[in-house]
């Protein structure tokens, strides 16, 4: 049974990382060698840097800097970024936040508290989104890859496990609810022991 749940894990927490290879595979633009001749990445992130990252991510993106839309996974996805404030934001909306029951609500919260880890579901103008946010100048590539696939994890995840990867912090209530959620799944298809 703990081999079924850490595979179900693995194979949610793997799907929306996809687009992560055509960005590490052309990673040179931005990266600059010192006098020794080792590589040392550009200082800070900005507008200009969340362009290059994000198109390549989808090069049909569109928007500005400062606000992007585009698709991931069929997902879609906004950045919207204030240089002046030294904010960055990852959103993409779930589903009407109308149609949340007080059940619905309550799992979401739990998720928030252990396994939405640094993305979180968030409620504005009638949705539900998932949302990652981050100061911009000191975000690196990697933890805007990160971000960007918790948020879409969230989405992908929202009413079974309601998590952006493969960690749930311990002291919560989502690792009980979900081995409990898989117990029941595999009773109904008759593959429980």
């Amino acid at each position: 049974m703990k081999y079924l749940i850490r595979l179900c894990s693995l194979v949610l927490f793997c799907i929306p990382f996809q687009f992560i290879t055509a960005i590490s595979s052309a990673e040179t633009s931005y990266v600059d060698r010192n006098p020794e001749g080792n590589r040392e990445t550009t200082k800070g992130m900005s507008n200009k840097r969340l362009d290059v990252l994000i198109k390549r991510i989808d090069k049909n993106a569109q928007g500005k800097p400062g606000y992007w839309s585009f698709v991931v996974d069929e997902q879609n996805i906004l950045v919207i970024t204030d240089e002046k404030a030294d904010r960055m934001r990852i959103i993409a909306p779930v589903t009407k936040s109308d149609k949340l029951s007080q059940k619905q609500l309550t799992r979401i919260m739990q998720a928030n508290f252990d396994s939405a880890l640094d993305a979180r579901y968030a409620i504005a103008k009638g949705v539900l989104w998932s949302a990652f946010i981050h100061p911009l100048s000191p975000l690196s590539d990697e933890e805007f890859l990160i971000g960007l696939g918790q948020v879409a994890n969230l989405i992908t995840s929202y009413g079974g496990s309601y998590s952006s990867g493969l960690l749930i912090y311990r002291g919560g209530d989502s690792e009980g609810l979900r081995k409990r959620e898989l117990i029941d799944e595999l009773l109904k298809k008759g593959l429980a022991v």
